[in-house]
């Protein structure tokens, strides 16, 4: 692509943000950012057991916006959203990413034993099914385990980084014998280097991944 990207991220919780960006900046800093967020979203599928319609079209809407701004490229970094992003990606001309697909493929070129720490248990259920659609296309047998770390998302959003990245790490060990580890969300991504030096297997997080799979395919398409 000639001149620079016009990437738009949508948020559904602010603690994604920060991560994202500090990805932005160490995989593609010429890009060019805008910000949505509607952290009601996160807010209210926390108090439902299913992704409703109602959320989905919500979610959907949101990322059509994105697109009527000039977006090159739309991110998504909440993984509690998964068919609302698919659906969103369907509809529109250019390219949209859901957080979680380019971890999933990368932790599934290390083997069959994956481990996942998750701090939003709403978003568990569809990012299983999303890891096992992967595994399937990929012609895998791996299996997923997950362990959501209770308590650990409200201190963050509290602003208490270090009690959010401690409790994460001390889960970490129960997932040292698989062949690869990933943390859930964009925001659990804070906790890597503490998660790290509990295990000796490789640890992946979402906004890397996402944003160089979200470059490739901005690239592609132009």
């Amino acid at each position: 692509m000639t001149g620079t990207a016009r990437i738009v991220l949508v948020h559904a919780t602010p603690v994604a943000m920060t991560p994202v960006h500090d990805a932005f900046r160490s995989e593609w800093p010429e890009a060019e950012l805008t910000n949505l967020l509607d952290d009601g979203l996160t807010t209210e599928r926390a108090h439902r057991p299913d992704l409703a319609e109602e959320l989905i079209e919500r979610f959907v809407d949101l990322v059509r916006y994105a697109h009527r701004t000039g977006a090159d490229g739309i991110l998504a970094t909440c993984s509690a959203f998964g068919p609302a992003i698919e659906r969103a990606a369907a509809l529109l001309p250019v390219p949209v990413v859901k957080p979680n697909e380019a971890m999933f493929r990368a932790a599934l070129a290390c083997g069959t034993d994956i481990g996942m720490l998750a701090t939003f248990a709403p978003s568990v259920p569809t990012m299983e099914a999303e890891f096992a659609a992967e595994a399937e296309r990929l012609g895998s047998p791996a299996k997923l385990r997950s362990i959501v770390v209770d308590s650990a998302i409200d201190l963050l959003r509290a602003g208490d980084t270090e009690s959010h990245n401690r409790l994460v790490a001390e889960q970490a060990s129960k997932l040292s014998g698989c062949d690869a580890i990933v943390l859930a969300h964009f925001s659990t991504s804070q906790a890597v280097e503490r998660v790290r030096a509990r295990v000796d297997v490789p640890v992946f997080t979402a906004p890397q991944t996402a944003v160089l799979a979200l470059k490739e395919a901005v690239h592609d398409a132009s």
